[in-house]
């Protein structure tokens, strides 16, 4: 592991998060399949990037799971190499290994899933990414999950609170965790709300109980014009904000 942590290190520095969630902001997933959808009809993850980023969206996430959601470390070096904007590995994560192939494939970010890592594994897994310059989308399902990850992210930079309304155990959508947990979020975060958003109006519900982005996959990978689709919900998520500001 030192000699990856080194190649990482000694490597360019990831794209900056800027001012992300600043206003309202679409982090827009690619993958080739699910394991509550099927595969998706469109394969080649630079072009889906490129018609994502005309969209407006300020992220990009890419599955680089191989068994349930068909994705690779290769695909996302595909789309880190021609992006102007962030890239984040979306993985489950178990060690900080993985931290540095991702970085060395052109990551920019990893999602961290509290659930399924103890609180050292956690704080280890972020500080690689704190060290590597990267952002950390660190993930919760209930209030046990957000103290832990409160816990884990206090002082340090670069990191998104995530709540995800899918149970990882059951995969049944539970959309009411948005509102749940939303009162419970750590303030100074940017918190992201993550499945259950198909539509511009879901991103519409969201921004107004304090989320500042979604992150969206299966809905953009079925849409016949997810440009379009990015654009409607970049703006419904502006508007909600600036109604609540």
């Amino acid at each position: 592991m030192a000699g990856l942590r080194e190649a990482a290190l000694s490597g360019p520095r990831p794209r900056p998060l800027r001012d992300f969630g600043s206003t309202f902001d679409v982090i827009a997933e690619i993958k080739p399949r699910s394991p509550s959808e099927g595969s998706f009809p469109t394969h080649d993850p630079v072009a889906i990037a490129d018609d994502y980023q005309r969209g407006g969206a300020a992220m990009l996430s890419v599955l680089t799971e191989p068994s349930e959601f068909g994705g690779s470390l290769d695909s996302l070096g595909q789309v880190a190499a021609g992006s102007e904007i962030p890239v984040m590995a979306k993985d489950f994560l178990v060690d900080p290994f993985q931290v540095f192939e991702a970085r060395l494939a052109g990551a920019d970010g990893v999602l961290v899933i509290a659930r399924i890592l103890s609180d050292q594994v956690m704080a280890d897994i972020i500080g690689s990414a704190t060290e590597l310059g990267m952002f950390a989308l660190a993930e919760a399902f209930d209030g046990d999950d957000l103290r832990r990850l409160a816990t884990a992210v206090e002082g340090t930079a670069n990191v998104l609170i995530g709540v995800n309304c899918r149970d990882l155990d059951s995969l049944d959508i539970v959309p009411e965790r948005h509102q749940e947990l939303a009162d419970h979020l750590p303030a100074g975060v940017v918190a992201v709300a993550e499945s259950a958003i198909r539509r511009p109006d879901d991103v519409e519900r969201v921004a107004g109980f304090g989320y500042r982005a979604v992150l969206v996959g299966s809905a953009l990978m079925k849409h016949d014009d997810p440009s379009r689709l990015v654009r409607r919900m970049v703006g419904a998520g502006r508007r909600a904000v600036a109604v609540t500001a």
